[in-house]
């Protein structure tokens, strides 16, 4: 989680002058397991291919060779995508930035949240992520479910605390 001021500066640009960030979170590295799976997957294959299709000759194992780059290529693509991707809590609303070349800001004030629940699978429990899945009070959503995130019963909470704050907060 990410702290006061330190969210960079892509975040900052959709933030409103009279909003602060509370928190930014980037999604968990275990959205990249299946690009990780293929990628790995695809490098046995190769291999085990070009040790099949050796004795034919040079351009079918070079053709391997080239689609399992084409292969790296995506997953770095996807490693990229992910490294820009937030999910930021404001004191006012949530945002997702999703997107490397066309950019995506999703956004759903918290005034209009009117239920939130987070679920983990066993997957999430053993790596530490979860989902959120979000109702508001309008017909149409900008975001419903936002899954991978890290440190999510914290998140939960503190979203929960801002959403529906004590009354004692109220008094201050």
């Amino acid at each position: 989680m990410t702290p006061g001021d330190s969210a960079p500066a892509s975040i900052h640009r959709y933030l409103l002058p009279h909003e602060h960030q509370v928190i930014t979170v980037r999604r968990h590295p275990a959205v990249l397991m299946t690009p990780i799976g293929f990628v790995l997957g695809g490098l046995i294959v190769a291999g085990v291919l070009s040790n099949l299709l050796a004795k034919q000759g040079g351009a079918v194992v070079s053709w391997i060779w080239w689609a399992w780059l084409i292969l790296l290529a995506w997953f770095v693509w996807k490693v990229a995508e992910w490294s820009v991707d937030y999910f930021v809590i404001t004191n006012q609303r949530m945002l997702l930035t999703t997107g490397l070349l066309t950019r995506k800001v999703a956004m759903m004030p918290l005034s209009k949240v009117t239920d939130m629940s987070f679920q983990r699978s066993i997957t999430g429990r053993m790596l530490g992520y979860g989902e959120f899945v979000l109702e508001s009070a309008g017909q149409d959503q900008a975001f419903r479910v936002v899954s991978f995130l890290p440190y999510p019963e914290q998140l939960y909470l503190e979203v929960c605390s801002m959403i529906f704050p004590s009354k004692d907060d109220a008094d201050d």
